[in-house]
């Protein structure tokens, strides 16, 4: 007898854990809500909650409020909020490794999922259920392995992403007729097994990129954020490992309008699993006008350092590099945002970092020179929004600092961050319930015809 496409198709099962303290929060938490919704969208469904403006229409769609989000909100003059918490606040209240101070982006994750700030011991165990799940299939290192060395990272990693899809559970019980209401438990089950498996995809695509194919064994004693640290095999490891405990909390997620985050939201919503979700997210993050942001401000400032000839320019000339590259019809790169209108808290967040860690670097003593002259410079035009710097201002001079010198590299570290905000937040539209997104385009023509209706 002919097997059906869908029964030739069978990805390994998976063990779990007998107990998921994470699991059995999130099902309490997520069937409060899902019935509570049900309840107001019941009730309140036919009211308008805000007009859409013809301009928005034609400019990506830019501040049009069409999706829920549940993980984080983003405020233009306060910033990004996780789950109600700022970014100072998650320093002082997240757990730390080992009584450090940067706060550990597990704990992150167990917050944006069920909107509770964790215990230390609560962290602990995430992070051991995190490397018990972290084990590489020999397929998705063959794979990188295939492709050139100077292929780029984000490549790379979007390809290693879809090559652990033949793990999901999600797809494998959606194959076998698997019930609306556990889809949730199956993406969470996706969503806690690729989280584990991405710092040794990410490392080693840097080792095998920058640094000869000389990889580095994961460190099964170290949190998930200290042995990504680990595995890259930068200089100062210890400070190193705190630096990137700080930095993938606060770029694991910034609302789901933003490109990489709708993203996979939309991808999610025809119930591809949460690696091919995923996967398509990174795609976007690698786009020029997103993600790949952060390695042109580096790539900027080598390049003002180069032309004035000096390490430690002064913030005169610094003045004037910025004048010619506006003179020349060009941005200056980190500066800007298309919500924010005040500094960055994460822009900030990294210089409190730099201020303790690495204050005598002539790099970081650049940004911030850069930040007194870029702001009023971008004021005086009367045409700029937003004259703040945002993530990506601050982000490269410190990975500089510790021997991550390779920028095209910068937006895979991003990507690893994000999976956290994300997947969060894909487990809970599939609790939700969410429908498949499906706006509704319009030609220029119909809009011709509706101004003239309507004139």
């Amino acid at each position: 007898m002919q097997l059906s496409k869908r029964e030739h198709w069978k990805p390994k099962p998976q063990q779990t854990s007998k107990m998921d303290r994470l699991k059995d929060k999130f099902r309490e938490k997520s069937s409060a809500l899902r019935t509570e919704l049900r309840s107001l969208i019941k009730e309140h469904g036919d009211k308008t909650v805000g007009d859409v403006k013809l301009g928005q229409v034609f400019g990506g769609m830019r501040g049009v409020k069409s999706m829920i989000w549940e993980t984080s909100n983003l405020d233009a003059m306060e910033g990004i909020r996780f789950r109600g918490y700022t970014i100072p606040e998650l320093r002082e209240k997240l757990p730390k490794f080992q009584g450090g101070k940067e706060p550990q982006p597990e704990g992150l994750f167990w917050l944006m999922l069920v909107d509770e700030i964790p215990t230390q011991e609560d962290v602990e165990w995430l992070s051991d259920e995190w490397e018990r799940r972290s084990e590489i299939p020999d397929h998705t290192f063959s794979v990188l392995n295939t492709l050139s060395a100077d292929t780029h990272p984000m490549t790379q990693f979007s390809i290693a992403i879809a090559s652990l899809q033949s793990n999901s559970v999600f797809a494998r019980r959606y194959a076998s007729g698997m019930s609306k209401l556990d889809y949730w438990d199956a993406t969470y089950e996706d969503a806690m097994n690729l989280i584990a498996c991405l710092p040794r995809i990410a490392a080693y695509i840097y080792r095998r990129t920058y640094h000869k194919g000389e990889h580095i064994e994961p460190d099964h004693s170290l949190d998930w954020a200290g042995n990504y640290a680990h595995m890259l095999g930068c200089s100062d490891q210890e400070d190193f490992k705190k630096l990137m405990r700080l930095y993938l909390t606060i770029h694991a997620d910034h609302e789901g309008g933003n490109a990489s985050a709708h993203t996979v939201h939309l991808v999610g919503s025809t119930l591809s699993d949460a690696y091919l979700s995923f996967a398509s997210g990174m795609n976007s993050l690698a786009g020029p006008l997103h993600g790949l942001a952060n390695q042109e401000v580096i790539k900027w400032v080598f390049e003002m350092l180069d032309s004035l000839g000096t390490e430690t320019p002064s913030k005169e000339q610094i003045a004037q590099y910025v004048n010619d590259t506006l003179a020349a019809g060009k941005v200056i790169p980190g500066y800007g945002h298309a919500v924010l209108r005040q500094p960055d808290p994460r822009f900030t967040a990294q210089r409190i970092f730099a201020e303790e860690y690495i204050p005598d670097s002539n790099l970081v003593q650049t940004i911030w020179k850069i930040f007194d002259v870029v702001p009023p410079i971008l004021q005086g035009l009367g045409k700029v929004k937003n004259p703040w710097p945002n993530v990506d201002a601050h982000s490269g001079a410190i990975l500089c600092h510790y021997g991550l010198t390779e920028y095209s590299y910068y937006t895979v570290l991003f990507g690893v961050s994000r999976a956290l905000g994300v997947l969060a937040a894909l487990c809970w539209s599939r609790a939700l319930g969410f429908p498949l997104e499906r706006p509704k385009s319009v030609t220029s023509e119909w809009i011709k015809e509706f101004i003239k209706s309507n004139s």
